[in-house]
């Protein structure tokens, strides 16, 4: 049995433990991966171009039907202690008391408003993306419940449309202020491959990375909440910095513009605005060198990003930032650089990302353990990553 039938069996269990195991198995299952963005930090919601990737660490939910006599979302959150929770169809959906609850009601909501009508269903949702780790375990869990009640209703949504109802779950249910890209992520991506997507116009297509390249995740294990973080602040910040140049967005602006337009403009703002527009001006090249295998460009455009990440956006943190210098110095500098690495996700915490020869896959995670674990007070793991597809139906081990 495989990570992905491991969680689905447990899914599978939470299901019948919360709505009775002589009643109704559950119908179907629906996968939805987690994320992490190679390039193109912060720049979501600015409109700009980002590159993730879909990897494997999933959140699978399993749906049943529910009373058609008192039509309702009956739901059972395995990895929250197998809480539960209830809402009804016919009347308005409200906020519950936990970001679980909230992103399932929100996304129900999301739907709704869409004009869309869902049928009554029982859920259980089980998973494995790490949460607070800059992996989009919120992103995973909201797509994946968009995919499973809409198609358990008979709808067929596209990508953009989970995507779109995902993220307003998370901006209005949850309250944080994200972008579309993680939700776009885990809905369109493709295996094997990054995903370059504008945005602003929400286009995206697949950037096939090279056979020879390897994605090593390293989970620092400093945990952060978005909301409770400076994330929101960093985006009303840019909402600032646009302002002061009378731009839609900082997509809008070149380095140049915004050199020449900066009188005026708090230091604070014109930096954060700097990192956006310089990061956005990476993505490109960094997808070429992805798909070419070019270890020392990515190694010079991925150290660019986190440096900015660092001075520029202050969103990382001295552990991260250590992190990241050991795990550079073990794949080495310039033209014999052998990948890159940088701080992913919000920041605050959370994981690194490096994109590596295979050759230097397991020197990054010998780095780790041995130069970065031996004096760290939050010791941090690292692995091997596979590309992965975008949300699914899935079939569970031997049923067909």
């Amino acid at each position: 049995m495989n990570r992905r039938d491991r969680l689905i069996a447990r899914a599978r269990q939470g299901y019948r433990l919360a709505f009775g195991s002589d009643g109704p198995e559950p119908q179907r299952f629906f996968a939805a991966p987690g994320r992490v963005n190679l390039i193109g930090e912060h720049v979501d919601y600015n409109d700009g171009l980002v590159l993730p990737c879909a990897i494997d660490r999933d959140t699978i939910v399993a749906i049943g039907p529910g009373n058609i006599d008192a039509p309702a979302i009956e739901v059972v959150a395995i990895d929250m202690g197998s809480a539960r929770d209830r809402f009804g169809l016919d009347e308005p959906i409200v906020q519950g008391t936990s970001n679980w609850q909230n992103l399932v009601r929100g996304v129900a909501e999301m739907i709704h408003r869409r004009g869309h009508t869902l049928g009554p269903a029982r859920l259980s949702i089980a998973g494995d993306v790490p949460i607070g780790a800059g992996l989009s375990s919120s992103a995973s869990f909201a797509v994946g419940v968009a995919l499973a009640l809409t198609r358990f209703s008979g709808l067929d949504l596209n990508a953009k449309e989970l995507a779109l109802i995902a993220q307003g779950a998370e901006n209005e249910f949850l309250g944080t202020a994200c972008g579309i890209m993680d939700q776009m992520a885990s809905a369109a991506c493709t295996a094997q491959s990054a995903l370059l997507i504008d945005c602003r116009t929400l286009e995206h297509m697949p950037i096939p990375v090279a056979s020879d390249l390897a994605l090593v995740i390293v989970d620092s294990g400093i945990r952060r909440e978005l909301v409770e973080t400076g994330f929101n602040e960093r985006r009303a910040q840019c909402v600032a910095a646009a302002r002061h140049y009378r731009v839609d967005a900082l997509r809008d602006l070149t380095l140049e513009a915004l050199k020449a337009g900066r009188a005026g403009l708090e230091p604070d703002l014109f930096a954060r605005a700097r990192h956006v527009v310089s990061e956005i001006e990476r993505v490109e090249p960094a997808a070429v060198a992805l798909a070419h295998g070019d270890t020392p460009a990515l190694a010079q455009v991925m150290r660019a990003s986190h440096v900015s990440l660092r001075d520029d956006y202050e969103v990382t943190t001295p552990e991260i930032d250590r992190l990241v210098d050991t795990i550079g110095a073990a794949l080495g500098r310039g033209d014999a650089a052998l990948g890159g690495v940088r701080m992913t996700g919000g920041g605050f915490g959370g994981c690194v990302v490096a994109v590596v020869h295979t050759s230097a896959a397991d020197r990054v995670i010998e780095a780790v353990e041995a130069q970065y674990n031996a004096d760290a007070e939050t010791p941090a793991t690292a692995a091997v990553y596979a590309m992965m597809g975008g949300a699914c139906e899935v079939t569970p081990q031997g049923s067909g």
